[in-house]
C-alpha cells in the first residue's frame, strides 16, 4: 500500500483543510500542518502533497518557506490550492512551489486549485465571496484528482 503525507497550511476558513482532508481519505494520508511534519516521516513516503490558501496570488508563506528548507532528493509529490478569485493559466498559484520541488529533486506528479470562500479586504466588505465553496463537487473533484495519483494514471492537473 502507497504511504502519502499530505503538509497542508490552512489558515483562514479551514477551506485548504477540507480540500487535504478529502484527498487524505483517497490517499490513506496523514494530512499536517508544515510544522507538525516529521521529516523522516516525509523521506518515507511515496507521495507527498503541499497545499494553502493562496494569499497575494501565492502559496501560504508557512508552507513555501517549509518546502524550500527540506533538503534534496525526495521522491513524488503534488501541489494544491484554494482561492477566491480564479486561476488564471499563465499565472498559476501552485507554478512556484512545483518549480521549488522539482529543484529539490522531487518528481510533482500534478497540481490541484479549487474556489473557496474567501474574505480578504475588498470582499470583507460584501461579507465575502464563494461563500459556500468549497462545495461538494469540488471536493468530489479533490477525490477525482487524488484518485488518480493514487492510481498512477500520470501526471494530472
Amino acid at each position: 500500500m502507497m504511504k502519502a503525507v499530505i503538509v497542508c497550511a490552512s489558515v483562514s476558513h479551514g477551506n485548504t483543510r477540507r480540500v487535504a482532508d478529502s484527498m487524505g481519505e483517497v490517499l490513506g494520508a496523514k494530512v499536517v500542518a508544515p510544522e507538525q511534519a516529521d521529516l523522516a516521516e516525509l523521506a518515507g513516503a511515496d507521495l507527498v502533497g503541499f497545499g494553502s490558501g493562496v494569499f497575494y496570488g501565492r502559496l501560504h508563506p508557512r508552507l513555501t518557506e517549509f518546502v524550500k528548507s527540506l533538503p534534496d532528493g525526495r521522491g513524488r509529490a503534488f501541489v494544491f490550492a484554494t482561492s477566491g478569485l480564479p486561476e488564471i493559466p499563465p499565472a498559476s498559484f501552485t507554478r512556484s512551489l512545483v518549480q521549488v520541488l522539482k529543484g529539490k529533486g522531487f518528481e510533482v506528479d500534478g497540481s490541484f486549485s479549487c474556489r473557496a470562500f474567501d474574505t480578504w479586504t475588498p470582499f470583507k466588505l460584501v461579507g465575502g465571496i464563494n461563500k459556500q465553496r468549497p462545495n461538494a463537487g469540488d471536493l468530489a473533484e479533490a477525490r477525482a484528482f487524488a484518485e488518480r495519483l493514487r492510481d498512477g494514471r500520470g501526471p494530472v492537473s
